[in-house]
């Protein structure tokens, strides 16, 4: 496995930070808004526009798409150091993608539940174990998405696979961590939530988040 000196910058420091520090703070005014117009909807978004003030006090006219369910991202990691990855046809790139499993997740229903749907749906496999890891705001400029990654482990085949999406035609995938964060890190896979998860998982591993025996096997 190649090691990337920017991986590296995740793992230098062995603390966990529970308390926010001080820098972390708010500077100057917040945007302010109008009640907004609807411009489109449907079941998944909806995209309003705006009469705003900006923090520098000028006025604008803001576009937000505003999301109506959570994502969901789940990477299922094997007890022998693989992942099971997702591929398909994107329609907004025009590309295929490999990825971890994802979805959303309506937003009155516990996240879990939605990641274990999504991993249930996407892959046939259920977890023994999901522990959230990493959340994320996607594209905090000009829309409201906000997610939520999980790490699915003590994976086993599910009795019962429930019916896909109707418009997804998915491929599967088993492969070392390894090669799948030096796919991510050379451009290979390029959605955010997979990159993201990858880079947070191989944190773990180096940091001791995860149990030696399932670390040593994803960074041989």
């Amino acid at each position: 496995m190649v090691l990337y000196e920017c991986v590296n910058v995740f793992c230098k420091s062995r603390r966990e930070m529970s308390d926010k520090p001080a820098w972390l703070k708010s500077h100057g005014r917040p945007w302010t808004r109008d009640a907004g117009r609807l411009v489109y909807d449907n079941p998944w978004i909806r995209l309003t526009e705006y009469a705003a003030i900006a923090p520098t006090g000028q006025p604008a006219r803001y576009g937000l798409v505003g999301f109506k369910n959570l994502a969901i991202a789940i990477l299922p990691l094997h007890a022998d150091g693989t992942v099971t990855l997702v591929g398909q046809n994107r329609f907004p790139a025009g590309d295929y993608s490999w990825e971890i499993p994802e979805g959303g997740g309506a937003l009155d229903v516990d996240p879990r539940e939605s990641a274990r749907r999504e991993l249930a749906e996407e892959t046939g496999l259920e977890a023994a174990e999901l522990r959230e890891v990493l959340r994320m705001q996607l594209s905090n400029s000009v829309t409201d998405e906000q997610a939520i990654g999980y790490l699915a482990l003590g994976l086993t085949p599910t009795r019962e696979r429930p019916a896909a999406d109707d418009t997804e035609d998915l491929a599967l995938v088993r492969v070392p961590f390894g090669e799948a964060l030096d796919a991510a890190l050379a451009g290979h896979m390029q959605d955010a939530l997979t990159v993201a998860m990858l880079l947070r998982s191989y944190h773990m591993a180096r940091e001791g988040g995860l149990s030696g025996a399932l670390a040593r096997s994803m960074l041989d």
